[in-house]
This record gives structure tokens, sequence and C-alpha cells, in this order.
């Protein structure tokens, strides 16, 4: 970009250029109805693939961020957190290329760094008196293929413990902690009231995708707002866990693909996950190395705060002892190479789409 007091969030445009114009895997008839339920820049990933394979695609949106442009806004103006938001909304856009796609992802270094897509969502909620009035009519302007919904319209503090007992308060101090973490919950007397049309979009769900994404930080708050886990519960909908392929934040810093999978269970999903997506680069073999036990596995992230940087990068492991005890435990093991080499923290496009078609057939019954 020319002028440097401008630039973009980046957002891989180019993996998923991959995707478009592939035939659509599910016919216009009667398409399936998919829900991702996450945020940040997990939620993208699997909006951009389901559309992609043309189902017919919701997002249901944490509303935990308090950090960078977001937490500026939502203290100074007391507004309800755009990013997360904004985030699925580009993914959702008709065009990536569109110039006023790529200028909601703009970042203004001039005005303390503010995204002019958090800030037109914050104008627009102002203007209209509503968020998702704010909401639908951003998806106007960007032509979106998808509904984005929050989980709630309450502006809830989300509240973690670290494995080593400290508390922590606030989504990106659990986003940036030094140790892994152990679990969250909502800070009270706030727990939130459900958004019904989020509510309403998981309960007539066909899929239902969770992640991929921060655990803690982006798909987890979703399952603490009361009614979300009654929803999934009640849904017909088979639901998808899609782990993160890469180790490279603080709240999970060290953790396993089941582990990962043991804290969703521990936060309400267990009995409710149908398949769990997750990355190796090797076949899975009985023996193969088994990771290391809690007092062996570095749980406290590395000295340098550089949270994209590839030196503090590694994948998450999954041995076939491991995704034999996932499997124990319900889901069925979905494990493939799902990296994208040149992007080694989020997921190949086109392994991702492939793994959610298989899924998809094997889901949809004669009916749909």
């Amino acid at each position: 970009m020319a002028n440097s007091a401008f630039r973009q969030d980046p957002s891989a445009t180019g993996s998923f250029d991959k995707i478009r114009g592939i035939e659509p895997v599910v016919g216009n008839a009667q398409p399936a109805h998919a829900v991702v339920i996450g945020g940040g820049t997990g939620a993208p990933v699997s909006i951009r693939t389901l559309v992609s394979m043309g189902v017919r695609t919701s997002a249901v949106v944490a509303m935990a961020d308090d950090g960078g442009s977001t937490g500026a806004l939502r203290e100074l103006a007391n507004v309800t957190p755009p990013g997360d938001i904004r985030k699925c909304l580009v993914a959702f856009a008709d065009d990536p290329h569109d110039p006023l796609t790529r200028a909601f992802k703009y970042r203004f270094e001039l005005a303390n760094n503010h995204a002019l897509g958090n800030l037109l969502i914050t104008a627009l909620e102002d203007a209209t008196g509503s968020f998702p009035e704010a909401i639908r009519i951003c998806e106007d302007l960007l032509h979106a293929k998808g509904h984005v919904y929050p989980s709630t319209l309450d502006k809830v503090t989300l509240c973690g413990r670290t494995l080593d007992g400290r508390i922590i308060e606030g989504q990106a101090n659990i986003s940036h902690s030094r140790t892994a973490i152990e679990s969250v919950w909502l800070k009270a007397p706030y727990t939130g009231t459900p958004y019904p049309a989020a509510i309403k979009a998981i309960c007539e769900a066909d899929l239902i995708v969770l992640g991929p994404g921060s655990l803690f930080t982006s798909i987890i708050p979703n399952l603490l707002i009361p009614g979300v886990l009654e929803a999934i519960r009640s849904s017909r909908a088979k639901t998808v866990f899609v782990c993160s392929v890469a180790d490279f934040q603080g709240e999970t810093w060290g953790f396993s693909a089941e582990e990962h999978v043991r804290a969703l269970q521990d936060h309400g999903m267990a009995g409710l996950l149908d398949y769990v997506l997750v990355h190796t680069p090797v076949q899975l073999r009985p023996g193969g190395h088994e990771p290391g036990s809690f007092n062996q596995v570095t749980r406290e992230e590395p000295l340098q705060n550089d949270f994209d940087g590839a030196s503090r990068v590694r994948p998450v492991p999954i041995t076939y002892d491991a995704a034999y005890r996932i499997q124990e435990s319900g889901p069925v093991v979905i494990a493939r190479d799902f990296v994208d080499p040149a992007h080694p923290t989020i997921h190949n496009p086109i392994a991702l789409r492939d793994a959610l078609t298989g899924v998809l057939k094997l889901c949809r019954s004669p009916q749909m």
C-alpha cells in the first residue's frame, strides 16, 4: 500500500483465491445450512470454505472482545464490540478484492489504529440505535453471502484461570496469557442474554462448525451464553470442531489436540461433538510418539511477545493413541495434513473444503 498511514488487517485472501470458482458441492434446490461458531481470525476460515461449497452459512460470533480498536471503542464509546463481527462480514463478502471490502479492513494509524469497518459498524449502531441493524446494513454493502449474528448484545466480560491457578480478567489479557488457560467464564452478573436470531440459526442448522481459532477467547465464550448449548443440543445438526493447526497463542501454549477437545467438553460440549478435524503431517500409527505429560510440556510461552512470529509457531500435536481416546469420548477424528504451506498458522482451504465436504455428505439425510 503506497500510503503508510493506512494498512490492511491480514486475512490470507490469496490462500482462499484457490477455492474461488470451484464448483459448489451442494445443490441449490435444498442447500444445507451451516452455522460457524467462533470469532476473531479463525471463524472466517470456515466461513469462506463453506460458502465456496455452496452451503447456506451463518456465523455466531463472540462478544467478549476488549482488545485493540474494538476494546477502545467498547470502553470509550460504550458500544457493542465490532471487531470480530467485522472480520466475519469481510469473510462473507461476495468479492474479497472489491475496493469497499478491502477498505473495510483498513486501519488508520493516524486515528489510533482504528479499523474502518469497526468505525462504520459503531457509527451505524449509533445512527440506527441497533447493533443488528448496523450488521444488516454492512451485509448489504458487502453483498454478503451469509448472515452474522452476535451471540449476545450484552456487554460481557470474560474471566479465566491459568493452569498455575492465576485469575485473569479480560479477553485480551487471557489471549496473551503467559501460561496456558484451564477454564473461562463470564463475569457475574452480566452473563449474557442470548440473541434470539443466533439461537434460531443454531436450532435450524444442519451442520455446526466450531472454529478454528482461539479456543478460550473466540470459540468457548459463545458457549458460555445461556441458551447456546441448549440450542446445539436441541438441533438436528452434526457438530464439527476444527482444531487449530498451529500453537502460537499464550492461552493454549503447549496444548495438544486432545487437550483442545477436552477443554471444549469441559465447557459444555461433552456428548455434543460428532467430528473433530485435526492436523497431522504424517499418517497416525499405533505406537507413535506420545506427547509429554503436563510436567514435561512447556506451558509458558516464550519471552518474546511477537504473536505472529514464525519462531514461536509449532504444530498442535496429535498421536494415534490420543486420537483413539478422543474417539472413545464420542467424536470421530478426521486426521489429515491441513496446513497451508504459505501460512503455517492457518488451514489449507482446499484440504479443509475436502474434509467438510466429506462430513456434510455423512451427516445429510435423504430428506435434505
